[in-house]
């Protein structure tokens, strides 16, 4: 699936494709993850605009990865959380 990255603000958020379901990894500028979470279709570019405007997660871009489904996003969102452990994800979840 399509892959994008954006810088972590409004300007990059806009800039999103909203046509499927996302799994979007917030990320330092030296590439850390900070969080992990999907959105829906049609839901990318609010998802993030959300975070920037909570300000709790810090990050430098954003990276996101188009899917099939919402369903294969969820696994996919788990995949990344067991293996990275974001600083910012409930753990345990």
């Amino acid at each position: 699936m399509t892959r994008k990255t954006v810088n972590f603000n409004s300007a990059g958020a806009s800039k999103l494709p909203v046509g499927k379901p996302v799994v979007y990894k917030i990320q330092t500028e030296a590439g850390k993850t900070n969080y992990v979470g999907i959105a829906k279709r049609g839901r990318a570019q609010e998802r993030i605009q959300e975070h920037l405007d909570a300000g709790k997660i810090p990050g430098a871009k954003v990276q996101i990865e188009q899917m099939a489904s919402i369903h294969k996003a969820q696994k996919k969102e788990q995949a990344i959380i067991s293996r990275t452990k974001p600083k910012y994800n409930e753990q345990g979840k």
